[in-house]
């Protein structure tokens, strides 16, 4: 009898031992492996689900729908879709079914940064869900507000693709961005870039076409992927004199807007090259020796390249890292994909000059060139940029909220009221290179700005570069744009700069 019994334990045993791994794997595969196991791309039932949910709706700071979900008749419940195309497109980035990447769909911009709240799957959201379910209501994403004013933003991307349809070199379109800031929050209420795309064209459901269409956006050169507005970095040209000013002032108390500089023409540098400026012009009154806020208004290089050998090119790096520059983490925002500027120290004086005036190798972002504006326009404290206000739920909860938030103060008080002064004659007095903008000409709509004019050494046509901030008695609305092959600043950049801030006004009831 017990040698009968000896199998059937046997087999009891191995039965035990099967029941015991299949317990264990289970609570393995759900409890270890179920987000890794949700989130690869050839899980169908994971794309599926996601997309069986209305995705929130993204909405400007004056609730614009710029990104929202209709129902389908696909295989898919809801199609995302993007009302203005390619002109929010830096700031919505695109969803899709497409998966270059260990995700089940493919995000950027603030579909991305929101994923799980626009999807309704966020944790801030669990409490909702169970109400939803137990009462039969369909799932919900939640609803994400961003910084944007339409009539800013519709203004920046009209002007930049105005000044760009078309316009190449070597083959290849031109780029360029614009970045509007208010100067006392940091919010970001314009962003556009040229060339842009149409995020539609991504959010179809067949896997295979959006594939196809990412790739070749993607390797377009260049590609209308990249956010010129804060990814791609270009030479600012005399715009970075504001810069350089302000270390020139912070090395000496005693220096203010009316104290004389050396202004020769040309300027030789140590190299043995010498340095012009714009057409040979005399600096001034021709003396050789002219007001710092005459030099800056009417943007005349050798005065600028001086003060920068004068006071070295780790004086000026010193400024402009505090202005942000090679500094990552003053670009750490939510939704937006942001490249630091960049300045390099050089031992070498005659490489210091060109850097002075933002020329050599110095680059930076329109995201960055609004970031001075603002910080200029708001007593010398800079604030850090943010693109998303908030994100309600379906029932109009706040479940979270930007605060503003401190970056540093670059410069003084003291400094920062020359800085004023010097960018109102840039636009005020009949020397400055943007007088064509005065008050006079803007309807009594006092802007101040810096002109900047870069040549490349690659492109023929110098790039184009305006920061600017309005009201110029009570900020509202700091503007950085950089177009690349674009001529003159004045010309080519201060006009959309000038657009985007009326628009903005105009939309805030404020008379231009």
């Amino acid at each position: 009898m017990n040698q009968m019994n000896r199998p059937i334990k046997r087999i009891s045993i191995a039965v035990l031992v099967l029941f015991v791994v299949l317990l264990v794997n289970v609570n393995y595969l759900q409890a270890v492996q179920a987000p890794s196991l949700a989130n690869k791309p050839l899980n169908d039932r994971a794309q599926f689900e996601q997309n069986q949910v209305q995705r929130g709706n993204i909405v400007t700071s004056d609730n614009v729908v710029i990104a929202t979900s209709k129902p389908s008749n696909g295989q898919f419940k809801y199609q995302r879709s993007y009302p203005f195309g390619a002109v929010y497109a830096p700031v919505t980035g695109f969803d899709s079914v497409f998966t270059p990447t260990e995700a089940p769909n493919y995000a950027t911009g603030v579909e991305r940064a929101e994923y799980p709240l626009l999807n309704g799957n966020g944790s801030q959201l669990a409490f909702r869900n169970f109400i939803d379910m137990i009462t039969n209501k369909p799932q919900q994403g939640a609803t994400v507000q961003v910084t944007i004013n339409s009539k800013a933003q519709q203004a920046a991307y009209q002007q930049l693709a105005a000044q760009l349809a078309g316009k190449t070199f070597n083959g290849h379109q031109e780029v360029g961005g614009v970045v509007a800031l208010n100067p006392s929050t940091g919010a970001i209420l314009a962003m556009a870039s040229y060339p842009s795309f149409n995020p539609d064209v991504l959010a179809v459901h067949s896997t295979q076409t959006a594939g196809t269409l990412y790739q070749q956006l993607s390797t377009e050169n260049p590609s209308p992927l990249i956010n010129n507005a804060t990814q791609t970095t270009l030479p600012p040209g005399s715009s970075f004199k504001i810069v350089t000013s302000s270390a020139w002032y912070a090395q000496d108390v005693t220096r203010n807007t009316t104290t004389l500089v050396s202004s020769p023409q040309p300027l030789p540098l140590p190299n043995g090259n010498t340095l012009n400026n714009d057409g040979g012009e005399q600096c001034g009154n021709g003396s050789g020796l002219t007001p710092v806020l005459q030099a800056f208004a009417q943007s005349c290089n050798t005065p600028f390249a001086k003060i920068g050998m004068q006071i070295g090119g780790s004086t000026i790096g010193s400024m402009a890292s505090k202005f942000g520059f090679d500094n990552a983490s003053f670009f750490d925002i939510p939704g937006v994909a942001a490249a630091p500027s960049n300045f390099t120290a050089e031992e070498d004086p005659s490489f210091t000059a060109l850097d002075a005036i933002g020329q050599h190798d110095t680059t930076e972002t329109p995201l960055q060139e609004a970031m001075i504006a603002a910080t200029v326009a708001n007593g010398g404290v800079m604030m850090k940029p943010y693109l998303i206000q908030q994100v309600t739920s379906s029932d109009l909860a706040t479940l979270s909220q930007t605060s503003p938030q401190q970056l540093g103060t670059p410069i003084s008080p003291t400094i920062d009221n020359y800085e004023k002064q010097m960018m109102l004659a840039v636009v005020q007095q009949p020397y400055g290179t943007a007088a064509a903008y005065d008050s006079a000409a803007e309807g009594g709509l006092k802007i101040a700005g810096k002109t900047g004019t870069a040549q490349t050494g690659v492109n023929p046509t110098s790039d184009a570069v305006f920061t600017a901030f309005a009201p110029f008695d009570n900020p509202k609305i700091a503007v950085g744009v950089m177009i690349q092959g674009g001529g003159y600043g004045a010309s080519a950049a201060a006009p959309i700069a000038v657009a985007v801030i009326k628009a903005y006004l105009a939309s805030q009831g404020i008379a231009s």
